[in-house]
């Protein structure tokens, strides 16, 4: 299940309030500047700063390459 891409437009990240990543419902939202992943579950986005996962320092690194290829599009641009 992919997340509507209206609800994407609008998502946030909960603590610096900038854009946020979609990696797919399996690996959550991403935000690089923190270098935190926010959850899917079952459709939903838990955007709870508690429930936000560290993203280890390699997977970040796969991450932000994505993001700097374009692969990966902004939920917003700022």
């Amino acid at each position: 299940m992919s997340l509507d891409p209206r609800l994407l437009a609008v998502l946030a990240c909960p603590v610096d309030k900038g854009p946020l990543y979609y990696l797919g419902d399996d690996q959550g939202l991403y935000n690089p500047r923190l270098r935190r992943r926010y959850v899917v579950r079952e459709g939903i986005p838990v955007m709870l700063p508690d429930e936000a996962v560290t993203v280890e320092a390699a997977d970040a690194d796969v991450f932000d390459a994505r993001i700097a290829s374009g692969d990966l599009a902004p939920t917003f641009v700022a």
